[in-house]
């Protein structure tokens, strides 16, 4: 089976990092889990790879209005679930068929099982602020089994 690599990044906010672009170099896909900023930085994104995006709750204009809240992206056979606030997560994750859940808006990095379900925040790759570390995520999907890592931006 085929094994694919996935970018995640979210809370950009107007900046995309030539670091993060440089980690993302080798995606399939890229997945920015919103709060974008403008529409410069999915254009960046979308000239190293196919990129899904939605809009978080700072994405304001008529680029922004052309996104969706949430999507459904499927990595190979693996079905991925994005948005921006978990706090707005409608559907039921443990007999969705989602493989993982990426979402953003809190700043934190993480990544935790639930019920089988992978969830990944990304953390935020915008301007330095709460004192939170800039962080990326690389999502590796071979089949069914997701494997994430959360990558820290030396910046």
């Amino acid at each position: 089976m085929r094994k694919y690599l996935v970018g995640v990044i979210s809370d950009t906010h107007g900046l995309i990092r030539p670091e993060a672009l440089e980690a993302f170099k080798d995606s399939d896909i890229i997945i920015h889990a919103g709060d974008i900023g403008k529409p410069q930085v999915l254009d960046a994104l979308r000239s190293i790879a196919p990129t899904v995006a939605v809009r978080g709750n700072n994405d304001r204009g008529r680029w922004a209005d052309k996104l969706n809240y949430t999507e459904s992206v499927e990595v190979g056979v693996a079905r991925i679930y994005v948005l921006h606030r978990i706090s707005d997560l409608n559907i039921d994750h443990s007999t969705s068929g989602y493989d993982a859940v990426i979402f953003g808006h809190s700043h934190r990095a993480s990544i935790k099982d639930r019920d089988g379900v992978m969830f990944l925040n990304p953390g935020y790759s915008g301007q330095k602020r709460f004192r939170r570390p800039i962080s990326i995520a690389m999502l590796s999907a071979e089949g069914v089994s997701l494997e994430a890592k959360i990558i820290r931006l030396d910046v």
